[in-house]
């Protein structure tokens, strides 16, 4: 035990006890054991949105890819978007490693993910938070048990990680966090497999989806139906030529919501090199569909698959590329299509009905990096309704009044310019 001067001074005194000294001492050197490998990271999201044609007073419902709570208030104007906070420690490549993560999500957008409080209107959020632990099987199984982000899906929620600040059409039909049980086991550099059970697709934390049943739909007891999940991950090898290191990946979700109540979702997707060492191209397939036996339900125009209930489906078909121009500039376009089932993603009258709906997306991002540690990208995208025609036929309707757009508005347009540091 190494004692500086002024300690020796004070037990010297007879104001501390050379016990004490030891024991505080002691005490320190286990905190310091406890946190070490623990790093602090995250970001600060902010934005400036301008929605040309729609005037103030309209703002288009398909802001809600801006993926946050109050997003047609986020229309025209600056914004804070969140602030995410992640305090973690990676597990070791020991045999038994163990490890943690917790992120939180703090401003606006906090409640889209609406997993505090049951739900409740919250600043504050937490996106992940669970315990890491390796099994010695094999080459190691990897478990998560706590709140978890979801592996279905080719984008990720966290906007500093994807190549766009809007989500994609087929974000807004996947889940976002789970709270559960994961497991992931990698064969060897080529093939690695995920698997789970989980409460179900929601983000509330603790949520059960219970049986229910009976006179009024009563709860029957405290059993609750659960999800699954597999997925695999392929990655081409060193010997493929250029396309070395790309991968290829899917993943399968059913999360049962009562006892007549089924939610499938699919996701096939891949990040492909080319022979152009700074052009990257990615693919993705998203489809969802609810096996309800139930009559289909009133939506709001611009909330895709927002029905409670109903036989329906929704499916996206999106292509991505990526091309690293210089150090500093990158070049990002999205293109998506959207189809899905009569009233999934618009409701319209009776009469005019279309046995689809259907809409395309395109979106350009341009991200200069001027700053160290800052992503600055300015974004354009267009969102078009391919089918519909009447009242309340289109996801971009605003109200009908003199001068403003109709409830059958088919196009939506948005610039975005989009400021992160990440720390």
């Amino acid at each position: 035990m190494k004692l500086n001067h002024w300690t020796l001074a004070l037990a010297a005194a007879g104001v501390v006890s050379m016990g004490a000294v030891a024991q505080a001492e002691e005490a320190t050197e286990s905190v310091k054991t406890l946190i070490s490998g623990t790093t602090i990271s995250g970001y600060v999201s902010t934005s400036a949105l301008w929605n040309p044609g729609t005037g103030t007073a309209y703002p288009a419902a398909i802001s809600a890819f801006h993926g946050g709570s109050n997003t047609a208030g986020k229309n025209d104007g600056f914004n804070l978007d969140h602030i995410n906070l992640t305090i973690s420690k990676a597990m070791d490549e020991g045999e038994w490693a163990a490890g943690y993560k917790a992120e939180l999500w703090f401003g606006d957008d906090a409640f889209g993910l609406a997993t505090g409080n049951r739900g409740g209107a919250e600043d504050l959020a937490i996106k992940q938070a669970y315990v890491a632990l390796r099994a010695p099987v094999g080459n190691g199984i990897d478990f998560k048990m706590g709140v978890f982000d979801t592996p279905i899906g080719h984008e990720s929620t966290n906007v500093a990680d994807n190549p766009h600040f809007t989500r994609s059409l087929a974000w807004s039909l996947q889940p976002t966090t789970h709270t559960g049980l994961s497991a992931a086991y990698r064969f060897n550099d080529m093939f690695a497999v995920t698997a789970g059970i989980v409460n179900g697709r929601g983000a509330v934390i603790n949520a059960k989806n219970q049986n229910v049943g009976g006179a009024g739909g009563a709860t029957l007891g405290t059993e609750s139906s659960k999800g699954y999940f597999g997925g695999i991950e392929l990655t081409a090898p060193d010997d493929w030529g250029f396309l070395a290191g790309s991968k290829l990946h899917a993943q399968v979700l059913d999360s049962p919501n009562t006892r007549t109540a089924d939610t499938l979702d699919i996701h096939v997707g891949a990040i492909l090199n080319t022979p152009v060492e700074a052009w990257k191209v990615g693919i993705s397939y998203y489809y969802r569909g609810n096996m309800t036996p139930a009559a289909l339900a009133a939506t709001t125009p611009g909330s895709v698959f927002a029905h409670a209930g109903g036989k329906n489906y929704a499916s996206v078909w999106g292509l991505y590329n990526s091309y690293q121009a210089t150090e500093k500039l990158a070049l990002n376009l999205r293109a998506e299509y959207l189809s899905a089932s009569e009233r999934t993603v618009y409701l319209g009258a009776a009469a005019d009905d279309d046995p689809n709906n259907e809409m395309f997306s395109l979106t350009t991002t341009v991200d200069y990096s001027l700053w160290e540690n800052v992503i600055s990208r300015l974004e354009v995208r267009w969102d078009t309704s391919l089918t519909g025609g009447g009242a309340g036929d289109s996801p971009f309707g605003g109200v009908a009044a003199a001068g403003g757009p109709g409830a059958d508005e088919k196009n939506n347009f948005l610039v975005a310019l989009n400021v992160i540091y990440k720390f």
